[in-house]
């Protein structure tokens, strides 16, 4: 884990939403878990772009079929007052009424994390626990070295069943909705 993943040690106070909306706008990624903060730099070039190829395919299935709304990077995901995380992607289905003017406040339907030289820990680990925690139906951790999508779904018992790992493509469903997003247009 680099410096910049761990949680910051200056205080011993457990932060809030209220000192989070305080940290500055530097370019820089700030969230808080469990009420410590953590900080990744911006995403590379290479990073965006992938995030932008998922996107664009879920955004055509999902967005334009008017079954809800597919958000990128920066937006805050607040899951509790100690716990707010910037995902890459995050899917909010239209009947899960969680998006507010200035963040979404709630359990996404989907949450997409693209892995980064500077994050891999961070989203194979600790945001994958947050996420389990707080009932994400669904999480993506994409990796662009691998070439490869592992998917974590939520079972009854509310924990993840066991990663399921795709190269060529990979499905997104509920029961609103079907997307299928083709891997290899987000590789080239």
């Amino acid at each position: 884990m680099s410096i910049s993943q761990q949680p910051s040690r200056q205080s011993p106070i457990r932060l809030t939403y209220k000192e989070y909306v305080l940290f500055p706008s530097d370019g820089n990624r700030h969230e808080i878990i469990d009420g410590r903060h953590y900080m990744n730099p911006a995403p590379s070039p290479r990073h965006q772009a992938v995030s932008r190829h998922i996107q664009f395919q879920l955004y055509g299935q999902i967005e334009l079929q008017k079954l809800g709304e597919v958000i990128d990077a920066p937006i805050d995901v607040q899951f509790s007052e100690w716990d707010v995380v910037q995902p890459d992607l995050v899917v909010v289905l239209s009947a899960n009424r969680i998006i507010t003017p200035s963040k979404v406040k709630g359990v996404p339907d989907l949450i997409v994390e693209i892995l980064s030289p500077s994050n891999r820990g961070h989203d194979l680990e600790l945001k994958r626990q947050l996420y389990e925690q707080s009932g994400v139906p669904e999480y993506w951790i994409v990796d662009p070295d691998d070439q490869s999508v592992t998917r974590y779904r939520l079972q009854a018992d509310k924990t993840f069943a066991r990663p399921e790992v795709f190269h060529d493509s990979i499905q997104f469903e509920s029961s609103v909705c079907k997307a299928v997003v083709d891997l290899r247009r987000v590789w080239s």
